[in-house]
């Protein structure tokens, strides 16, 4: 008789590593995960929510991981993904020690996940990380860090969406059309200047009223409706998620109005066929891990030196790689999402066969000690 299976190992699906965080002295609940590490170390950033349930944070931390592996490999990025979640509100749970007790768990890794900011988290809370670990990215620029990585997310965004009005619409520019933005929060603030600055008409909308208050007030030509319902029910040319994932749900895309939907969310499909549905509708989606890699890029190049040029000149290929994925999409005759996992799979599948997992070399890890 076989052994009997263990559904646990189903559920991680392919994961290379799942870490169980827990410090009962500051209170610490988290999880980091290792998608894929074929390509190099696995960095993604560390999210702060208040999950409803352990089992709501062991698939966030999942699905997020995996799309850091899909997002390095399109990039081009020598690093593997993974992603971290933190279990409690932090607002309220965010403290000194707890950030300290959850370094020493990225430090314990010896460099296999290399952490940064996210949803929740910012660069201060990074620079209180690494004064127990290493492999902390993101930093302050005066700790010698690259700062937000929002700003070249939202760089990154706006070159994909310039490519798919190309696409769409014949040239790269979003000048004179209507673009949705669902969250203003990090990322979405940044977009909506990108938008203005191209003549664009920009509206907004965010479950945290002085987000969009703080908006309004900056750029009083943006206009603001009520909820995310509103924003997918209203005249748009583009629809950008912005804010947490499962943006797209079966209701959203037999609502939608947009042409096109580029937005600097992750993990925006909320079930597999749904990038069938937009395509059945003539909706052309631009796969999020593509279009968002520009904060990826800036903490990356945070682990060479950072210069922000030089990371803003990478991110702007974003522009190239979006292409890229649409004139696959359309020789094969498959969405774009399905295009842009062909292209992160068979990169990843080439480096695996050459390397399988990344470890520290013992040579790195005496460099590392004398620091």
């Amino acid at each position: 008789m076989a052994p009997e299976q263990y559904a646990l190992f189903d559920d991680l699906d392919g994961h290379e590593q799942v870490v169980v965080c827990s410090d009962e002295r500051s209170g610490l609940r988290a999880l980091i995960a290792i998608h894929s590490t074929a390509r190099g170390p696995a960095l993604g950033g560390t999210r702060f929510h208040a999950y409803r349930s352990d089992a709501d944070a062991l698939r966030d931390v999942l699905n997020l991981a995996r799309g850091m592996s899909y997002k390095a490999a399109v990039a081009g990025l020598d690093l593997g993904g993974g992603k971290a979640v933190i279990l409690g509100d932090p607002l309220t749970d965010k403290t000194p020690e707890l950030l300290r007790a959850y370094g020493r768990f990225v430090q314990s890794l010896n460099g296999r996940y290399y952490t940064a900011c996210d949803v929740g988290t910012y660069s201060e809370d990074m620079d209180v990380i690494a004064e127990e670990s290493r492999f902390v990215t993101g930093r302050t620029v005066a700790h010698g860090g690259a700062g937000d990585s929002s700003v070249l997310t939202a760089y990154g965004v706006f070159q994909g969406m310039r490519a798919a009005a190309e696409a769409s619409w014949g040239a790269p520019t979003l000048a004179g059309r209507t673009v949705g933005i669902a969250g203003v929060g990090k990322v979405g603030r940044h977009l909506v200047e990108h938008l203005l600055d191209d003549g664009a008409e920009v509206v907004v909308s965010d479950v945290y009223e002085p987000a969009v208050a703080r908006v309004v007030a900056a750029h009083p030509e943006v206009r603001a409706v009520p909820d995310t319902d509103a924003l997918v029910a209203a005249p748009l040319d583009v629809y950008s998620p912005c804010a947490l994932g499962d943006a797209l749900t079966d209701d959203v895309v037999a609502t939608l109005q947009a042409t096109v939907v580029c937005g600097a969310a992750n993990n925006q499909l909320a079930h597999a066929g749904v990038e069938k549905q937009l395509a059945d509708r003539g909706i052309l989606y631009a796969p999020d891990y593509v279009v968002n890699a520009g904060g990826l890029i800036q903490v990356a190049d945070e682990l060479h030196g950072f210069d922000f040029e030089r990371a803003r000149a990478r991110a702007s290929l974003i522009l190239d790689t979006t292409r890229e994925v649409f004139t696959l999409a359309d020789e094969e005759g498959v969405p774009p999402a399905v295009a842009a996992d062909r292209i992160a799979e068979q990169r990843m599948a080439d480096a695996a066969r050459a390397s399988g997992i990344w470890l520290p070399s013992a040579g790195q890890s005496r460099e590392r000690e004398s620091e």
